[in-house]
C-alpha cells in the first residue's frame, strides 16, 4: 500500500512527549493526520495521544530512542498498520553542560550523543527502503539546533552533537536525492520547552513552540533542505558562521554556561 497524494500525512514524531516533539505532534494531528508517537514516558505519551483530534488513530510506542531494536519495532509496526509513513521526525534530543576536564562528564557525553545522534540514524533506517517504493511527497526531518553552528563554552556535547546533526542530514541529503526522499534540517534557536526552562542566560528571540510547530511544518512541507526558526535566529547564525575565531572567542569565552547535569 502506498499514500495517495491528497490523503493526510502519516507522521512518526520521536521524542513526542513534551516540547518540540509534541507540539509538532499537535499541529499534524490538527492537520488532519495519523501519528505514531515515540517517548520514554507512557504516561505523558498517552495523555498527548488522547488529547489530539482524531485520538483514536494515533499509535503510542513508549520507548528510548536508544534501544534501536525497540526503535525499529515501532517503526515497523507503524509502517504495517498504516501502509507507510509520509513524514517522519527525528525528535527526541537532551541537553547538558558538559566540561571535559571533569572524568564523570564522559558519560554524559556519550548520552548525549546516542539520543541527539545516533538514535536519529536508528529512526530514519527502518523507513528508507519502504518510502523509495511509495508515491508522493516524503520526508526525513531532523531536527538540529543553533547551538549546532558554533561550539559554546560548557556545552561541548551537545553543541557537537548538534553539529553532527546538521552534518549527517546533509549526507543523508544528498545519499537519498535521486530517490524523491527530502532530508529537511530544522535548526531552532531558543524555543519555549522543557528543555530551555532551566537556561541560566538570555535567551534571545524566544519563539513559542506552537508558532515554532506552525512553521517547521510549513518548511517540511516545502521540501526546504535547511531552516532555521525563528527567522531572527537565522540572521545570527550567518552572523556566527562570518565572525573569525580571535573575535569569537573573545566575545564568547566568558559567556554563561549551560547547567551540567550532577552526577547521580
Amino acid at each position: 500500500m502506498t499514500a495517495t497524494p491528497g490523503q493526510p500525512d502519516r507522521v512518526f514524531i520521536t521524542g513526542a512527549s513534551s516540547g518540540i516533539g509534541a507540539a509538532l505532534a499537535r499541529e499534524y494531528a490538527a492537520r488532519g493526520a495519523t501519528l505514531g508517537l515515540v517517548a520514554r514516558r507512557r504516561e505523558l505519551l498517552a495523555s498527548l495521544a488522547a488529547s489530539l483530534p482524531g485520538a483514536g488513530r494515533h499509535h503510542i510506542y513508549p520507548l528510548d530512542v536508544t534501544d534501536h531494536a525497540a526503535l525499529a519495532a515501532a517503526a515497523q509496526d507503524f509502517i504495517a498498520r498504516e501502509g507507510g509513513a509520509d513524514i517522519v521526525i527525528a525528535s527526541a534530543g537532551i541537553s547538558h553542560g558538559t566540561l571535559t576536564e571533569r572524568p564523570e562528564d564522559l558519560p554524559v557525553f556519550e548520552s548525549v550523543f546516542a539520543t541527539n545522534v545516533h538514535a536519529m540514524a536508528a529512526t530514519f533506517a527502518p523507513f528508507i527502503a519502504p518510502m523509495k517504493a511509495q508515491a508522493g511527497p516524503r520526508r526525513l526531518v531532523g531536527i538540529g539546533s543553533v547551538a549546532g553552528i558554533r561550539g559554546m563554552r560548557g556545552a561541548g556535547a551537545y553543541c557537537a552533537s548538534k553539529a553532527a546533526v546538521h552534518s549527517y542530514c546533509e549526507s543523508l541529503r544528498l545519499e537519498l536525492r535521486a530517490s524523491g526522499i527530502r532530508v529537511v534540517t530544522i535548526a531552532p534557536g531558543y524555543i519555549d520547552t522543557p528543555m530551555t526552562s532551566n537556561n541560566r542566560f538570555p535567551m534571545p528571540f524566544l519563539m513559542n513552540a506552537e508558532r515554532f510547530a506552525a512553521q517547521a511544518a510549513a518548511a517540511i512541507a516545502r521540501g526546504a533542505s535547511y531552516r532555521v526558526l525563528p527567522w531572527q535566529m537565522g540572521f545570527v547564525a550567518r552572523l556566527l558562521r562570518l565572525l573569525p575565531n580571535f573575535l569569537f572567542d573573545a566575545v564568547f569565552s566568558r559567556a554563561p554556561t549551560k547547567q551540567r547535569k550532577e552526577p547521580a
